[in-house]
């Protein structure tokens, strides 16, 4: 029993701080594992043992697939993909911790554990094949970060080539870094370091971003295709489309706060709030003439609005914006940013009380099992749907040797009845989950139908001009057509549920 509680009051060694964030960071995952839901690109990916990633600007992932499979492709061989990423992640999260606090506690160990135990972050790693990279690239930047050396050489050029391997593997990870930048500015303040340790500690950070920058521009970045990289429109109300793309991302990031979450948000909101104050007590406190002090605190006030930004952050100037969970990497940074101020007032008051940061954990670890079962619900309803699927065009020889049978994708959100309950209870797990069509075209030839294809340019002109065509199978999701040596598949309108009474 005293060693237990001397665990939970007493300094760790870097060991114990290792297996603190092993065990943290796989029980964060082990729904997904159980799960083992191949999640939408997973469908064509391993059907084809597909990379495709250089075209995305991230030919890392491709590199990273052909390390681990000791070939050209990319064959499933999930989790170990995950596994390997939540290992180097126990390992970051364990130098970022000793990076903040020269002998932590098991306080300490809470303050960054949000950037692996974002809610937003579960869509990531639900992809079988990308969640892995993209949990690197996370890696990468906090190494990024933490990297320290004597050789001014080597403490500019290591962190550059580390920017630009996290680009390269998922570039939306640049968006956490960016936010631990501005963590450092508010850890430089409040540790009340000189003038020009705090002007230096900035002007490193923005050469390292501009050589990683560079670095991936002449290695990833020329095999992008060019339309994933077009900006807005700056001759059409560019201020407007920001406004709209923002307000896009806000209503997402609503939908997390629901019930319980509301209490624990205001909890979390009033300490951080506690500790910013404390901080600026602090920095009143400092050494130095008053205009530094002045410069000192604007950067620390102008850091929230940033981190906030951050939590799109570079794709809010895309034309070709993604509002998806998966993009919103930056919102572990402003979780972490609350955990660090919020440790500041209550290890104030007692050392001890640090621990309560461990209520909004739990909070985000019990939606991580939440949206564990929902995988697993879409995972029996999406193999339902195949079975389904084969079985009728198995016992129509007609549509068996149809030339194409075109499937016209319906999207809808009322498909998973069985996870209803859930998404009521929890709104942000149909965000998380993102899975709004019945079936895939892909998915038929993992049962032996290789004929069926995604109809896409012509989806509401075959729902139109079907109607007056005799439906071959009518089934309570979809009806099947053949229309001379074609055949084509129609989902209908799933209705919404009704709230059952027991």
């Amino acid at each position: 029993m005293g060693r237990v509680s001397r665990f939970f009051n007493d300094e760790l060694g870097g060991r114990q701080v290792w297996l603190f964030f092993l065990l943290a960071t796989l029980l964060y995952v082990l729904p997904l594992i159980l799960a083992d839901f191949p999640y939408i690109d997973d469908n064509w990916r391993a059907l084809s043992a597909g990379m495709a990633w250089s075209r995305q600007g991230r030919l890392f992932a491709e590199v990273f697939y052909n390390v681990l499979t000791f070939g050209t492709g990319a064959p499933n061989i999930f989790p170990l993909p995950l596994l390997i990423a939540t290992l180097a992640m126990a390992g970051a999260l364990t130098r970022l911790t000793f990076h903040y606090y020269s002998q932590p506690t098991l306080a300490c160990c809470l303050v960054v554990l949000p950037l692996w135990y974002n809610p937003f972050f579960l869509q990531n790693l639900s992809y079988q094949y990308d969640g892995p990279t993209m949990a690197l690239s996370l890696v990468a930047v906090i190494y990024a970060i933490t990297y320290r050396h004597p050789s001014r050489i080597l403490q500019w050029l290591v962190p550059a080539f580390l920017i630009a391997l996290a680009l390269g593997l998922y570039q939306v990870s640049l968006n956490v870094f960016l936010g631990l930048c501005c963590l450092e500015v508010l850890r430089a303040a409040n540790d009340k370091r000189a003038w020009p340790q705090w002007r230096g500690l900035i002007g490193w950070k923005v050469a390292q971003v501009a050589l990683g920058g560079g670095i991936y521009l002449m290695t990833a970045y020329p095999f992008t295709d060019q339309n994933r990289t077009e900006l807005l429109n700056w001759t059409a109300a560019p201020l407007l489309q920001l406004q709209i793309n923002i307000g896009r991302v806000l209503e997402k990031v609503v939908l997390l706060f629901h019930g319980g979450f509301v209490w624990v948000a205001v909890g979390l909101l009033l300490c951080a709030l506690a500790g910013a104050i404390q901080l600026g007590r602090n920095l009143c406190t400092r050494q130095g003439s008053r205009r530094e002090k002045i410069l000192i605190g604007l950067a620390c006030v102008l850091t929230l609005p940033t981190v906030v930004l951050l939590v799109s952050g570079m794709l809010l100037l895309f034309r070709d914006f993604n509002e998806g969970a998966r993009t919103l990497m930056g919102f572990a940074v402003l979780l972490m940013l609350l955990f660090y101020l919020s440790r500041l007032a209550l290890a104030r008051v007692h050392e001890r009380l640090g621990l309560l940061l461990a209520i909004p954990l739990l909070a985000m670890l019990s939606l991580s099992y939440a949206y564990g079962r929902v995988l697993t619900v879409q995972k029996t309803f999406a193999t339902s749907a195949l079975i389904s699927l084969q079985q009728d065009i198995s016992a129509h020889p007609a549509l068996r040797d149809a030339k194409r049978i075109y499937l016209a994708v319906t999207y809808s959100d009322h498909w998973l009845v069985g996870a209803s309950g859930s998404f009521r209870q929890m709104p942000v797990l149909r965000y998380l989950l993102n899975v709004n069509f019945y079936q895939l075209a892909e998915n038929l030839p993992t049962v032996g139908i290789t004929n069926v294809v995604a109809e896409r340019e012509r989806r509401n002109a075959t729902r139109v001009g079907l109607q007056h065509f005799p439906a071959l199978v009518d089934k309570a999701y979809y009806r099947i057509y053949l229309v001379g040596d074609y055949g084509f598949i129609v989902f209908k309108e799933p209705l919404p549920v009704k709230t059952l009474q027991w």
